[in-house]
This record gives structure tokens, C-alpha cells and sequence, in this order.
């Protein structure tokens, strides 16, 4: 069993990347891909647990992109992908640039609403961690205003609550360019997310194989068993790989168990080797036992 979809402290996930890992192996997971939202601040210290802990781990990030507006939401993970390329500093940069305005703007929000929160509790609750809503929730909690992550999510920082800020993002073809000439692999994130009939799904995917998409995520936590059936036949009628991972956030995300889902998840571990096999063996981004 693999888990390729994972959160840490470094955006909005609960645990940090060398909490993950032992919960991964706890777990039994034979591979993990740590893929943050828009950031690759904890890679290092994720491959580094991965490898004194005898496990398979790779190095990705969870990109959200552009779409016209009514559309949903499309998020492209990347896979082995090196977080040092300038490229990957710059386009990261930006939409870092823009967390930065948009946690200005929760905090306004929160502040309207009666909720009395300093930015230097913010501050304190991220430490040195990319701050996120995560860090906005848990201090809300030491407030006394909510009482889990969860709450807070559920009552202010969710899209269509009254503290959501959207943020800005990638256009899809910078995404998949980017990951790329970083030497990774791209693969579109749960694709119902899209919000796309059938027929303008496939086409979507198209596109997006043409600009170098080589995946889609075929087996998540919300799917149903025709969802994931679905999925798979259409991966295979355009020829791409097929992945899958629990979107695992902690707290932020309580009923979902890493590695598990909802209880039913599971990742077939045959998932790994096509991607890896494209990832090339090379790859330094991707930690495996034997592997020097």
C-alpha cells in the first residue's frame, strides 16, 4: 500500500514531514510523496526521515491552478520534482508572494468578525512553517473561539465561509512546465475537483498530456468505487499512468486516516513502479532503501 498525496505543517496539513513519515510507517506504507500546496519547504527533511526510516519517499508539491471561474478547482501534483531549479524558486515565489497578501486578508476578515487575533499569534502558532490557514485555525483554537481545526475550517476558512480568500495561482501549462524541467512528473490531482462533464474532462486532459501531463490520481479518498472505475478506463483510452494518495491534512482534515482515507482507501503498490520507471532512477528527489 502507497500514499502519493500528502500534507504537512508547510501548508495546511497538521503534522510535519518527519511526523509523517512515522505515521506512514505505522501504518505500513511501502512509499509516501510528501506534495505540499504550492511549496516544497519540507522535501529535505521528508526524504532525510524516509531514508533513516527504510521507506520509499518522493519529493513532490500540489499546484493549484487557473481555471475560469465556475469551473472548480484543478490541482496538478508534481513528482521527483527538484526544489532548488530556478524555476521552480520563481513560479513558487510568486504564489508565495501571494499567500503573503492573502493571509493579510484573512486576518482583516477574521478581525470584522469580531474575532480579536494579532498577527503575532499567527506568527507563533507556524513557527518556522509556511504560515496557512492551518496556523490561522490553530490560533483561533487558543482563543477560545473554536475548539478544533476542523471547527475553524468548517465556521470561517473554507471556501464560501466568511474568512475564505482565494489565493493566486499557476496557469496550468506553467504548472506542468515547471514540474517539468525540474525533472518531475506530472499528474492531475482527484479530477472531479474540475468540475467537467465526461466528454470536456477527456478533452481537458488532452490539453493538458499535449503540454506534458503524464497522470491522473485514479484512486482518493472521496471517490466512489464508479468514480475510480471511471477514472481508470479513461486513463488508460489516453494512455497515461495512473496514481493515488489520501490527501491527508491531519486535523485540518480529521476524518481522513493517512494511507486509509475513510477507512477504504488503498493504493495499489503496482501504482509505484511506472512512476518511478518515468521518474528515472537517477532522480535525487526520490529516496528509496538501497538506493545511494
Amino acid at each position: 500500500m502507497i500514499d502519493l498525496h500528502l500534507h504537512s505543517t508547510n501548508s495546511d496539513g497538521s503534522e510535519t514531514p518527519e511526523e509523517l513519515v512515522r505515521l506512514g510507517r505505522r501504518a505500513g506504507l511501502a512509499a509516501m510523496a510528501l506534495t505540499d500546496h504550492d511549496n516544497m519547504g519540507g522535501v529535505e527533511e521528508f526524504l532525510s526521515a524516509c531514508r533513516t526510516h527504510g521507506m520509499t519517499g518522493i519529493a513532490g508539491v500540489e499546484i493549484s491552478a487557473a481555471v475560469e471561474e465556475g469551473h472548480g478547482t484543478l490541482h496538478i501534483l508534481g513528482y521527483g520534482v527538484n526544489p532548488q531549479h530556478p524555476l521552480v524558486i520563481e513560479s513558487l515565489g510568486r504564489v508565495l508572494d501571494g499567500r503573503a497578501w492573502r493571509n493579510e486578508q484573512i486576518l482583516e476578515k477574521l478581525n470584522g468578525l469580531g474575532l480579536e487575533l494579532e498577527w503575532a499569534e499567527v506568527q507563533a502558532c507556524a513557527g518556522e512553517d509556511v504560515i496557512g490557514r492551518v496556523h490561522f485555525a490553530q490560533a483561533l483554537i487558543d482563543r477560545d473561539y473554536v475548539s478544533s481545526v476542523a471547527e475553524a475550517f468548517d465556521r470561517y476558512l473554507s471556501k464560501g465561509r466568511p474568512a475564505y480568500v482565494d489565493r493566486y495561482r499557476l496557469y496550468p501549462e506553467e504548472g506542468i512546465r515547471m514540474i517539468r524541467e525540474a525533472g518531475g512528473a506530472a499528474v492531475i490531482a482527484h479530477p472531479f475537483t474540475w468540475e467537467l462533464d465526461e466528454e470536456k474532462l477527456e478533452s481537458g486532459l488532452r490539453e493538458l498530456k499535449a503540454a506534458g501531463l503524464i497522470g491522473i490520481e485514479a484512486v482518493y479518498s472521496e471517490y466512489t468505487p464508479e468514480q475510480t472505475v471511471a477514472l481508470l478506463r479513461l486513463s488508460k483510452r489516453l494512455d497515461l499512468l495512473t496514481t493515488g494518495g489520501s490527501d491527508y491534512h491531519g486535523q485540518a482534515k480529521p476524518d481522513i486516516a493517512l494511507g486509509r482515507g475513510f477507512g477504504s482507501l488503498c493504493v495499489p503498490d503496482e501504482y509505484l513502479t511506472p512512476l518511478l520507471e518515468t521518474l528515472g532512477e537517477n532522480n535525487p528527489w526520490v529516496i528509496a532503501p538501497g538506493k545511494r
